[in-house]
């Protein structure tokens, strides 16, 4: 028996007002949808985890780490596409399921645990906050203030009895906007355990463009040499020549740290890895890279677009972009559609014309949360 959690992301995401569907919207480095992937996965008493997309959302899905994940089509209201969730799995032995909505992307794994925890006297478990606010119901013209000590504002992901749950899905209307509204239907018990005020609901962009984006520009040039390997955006590329440096001389990652850096006005590469300092000495620049990505999730700034121009006469880059696109996406813990890559030539004028350097300029930005 095992524990499914199912991600619902098949809304028209109509009040979001943007291209790109909700889910797929990079927020804290990533697609919002990704953050309840990565944290799903993380759970160990989770092992399987479930998507329920929009049809017509399926070239975003195609941008996410979604290995080993089943994915099914959701229907016209948010109950429905519950429903063919867990019709999807009936079959599978399942013991506990956890319905979560994608737009919230920020519940803590502690959560999680308390919610399975709970599981064990409970057939229905839900997180949910108090309300700060004065609450009133206006019905015509008639005004009633509520009781805030009797009013929750719930929250997912909301952990079920799979079978309990399965047995109550007969209603799919809109009026069901949280599955445990079938349990409050049915006269059955739901057990409220407290939310968290970071859980929120990501609806509108406001919800996140409160948030600074900075800009910053890299470039780097390297010789090429007899007897050096050649790295490039983080691959290594078979040639004859390699660039010279004190690491492993890659000017693509160089100029990429150089631009994460002034954006996030934390100085250059040269400040935090001298070249005078035997440490770095041939040490490979995806190690530096991914100690800066580090230090400025400290300070809460994430990646939003890197756009690269490659500077060369040889090799084609053409060949090598996706490759190094994958490698820079995953060591700044970005998608991979976040990063351009562009080659160049100089028309055989000068030193990278007569294949004697390469060199590359990069402009990122990056956005700092609160």
């Amino acid at each position: 028996m095992s524990n499914y959690f199912i991600i619902l992301a098949a809304g028209e995401s109509k009040r979001f007002n943007s291209y790109i569907p909700k889910p797929y919207i990079v927020y804290r480095g990533k697609p919002i949808i990704q953050h309840s992937i990565d944290k799903a996965k993380k759970c160990k008493k989770i092992k399987k985890i479930l998507i329920v997309i929009n049809r017509k959302h399926k070239k975003f899905i195609k941008t996410l780490n979604i290995k080993k994940l089943k994915i099914v089509y959701g229907g016209k209201t948010r109950a429905e596409s519950s429903y063919k969730a867990l019709q999807s799995i009936k079959n599978n032995k399942i013991k506990n399921v956890f319905i979560h909505d994608a737009a919230r992307p920020d519940f803590s794994l502690e959560l999680l645990d308390r919610l399975i925890k709970e599981l064990k006297n409970n057939k229905s478990v839900i997180p949910a906050t108090k309300p700060t606010d004065t609450v009133k119901f206006k019905n015509k013209n008639l005004i009633i203030n509520l009781d805030r000590d009797y009013i929750y504002l719930t929250q997912t992901p909301q952990a079920f009895d799979y079978n309990e749950l399965y047995k109550l899905q007969n209603n799919k209307s809109s009026k069901i906007t949280d599955d445990a509204n079938l349990f409050i239907r049915a006269n059955k018990k739901v057990k409220i355990i407290a939310g968290e005020n970071k859980n929120r609901k990501i609806t509108k962009k406001i919800d996140i463009n409160n948030n600074e984006t900075k800009y910053g520009i890299g470039f780097d040039i390297h010789r090429l040499v007899n007897k050096r390997k050649l790295y490039l955006g983080g691959i290594k590329i078979k040639s004859k020549l390699g660039t010279l440096g004190h690491s492993d001389g890659d000017p693509v990652l160089h100029a990429i740290t150089d631009s994460i850096l002034g954006a996030c006005k934390m100085g250059d590469i040269g400040q935090k890895f001298s070249d005078k300092n035997k440490k770095f000495k041939n040490i490979r620049s995806t190690i530096l890279l991914k100690k800066i990505i580090n230090k400025i999730k400290e300070k809460n700034f994430f990646i939003n677009n890197i756009d690269i121009n490659i500077i060369t006469q040889t090799p084609k880059i053409s060949i090598y972009k996706n490759k190094m696109i994958k490698t820079i996406a995953k060591i700044c813990e970005t998608s991979p559609y976040q990063i351009n890559i562009k080659g160049k030539t100089t028309e055989k004028l000068g030193l990278i014309g007569k294949e004697k350097a390469i060199a590359c300029e990069v402009i990122t930005s990056v956005i700092k949360y609160d």
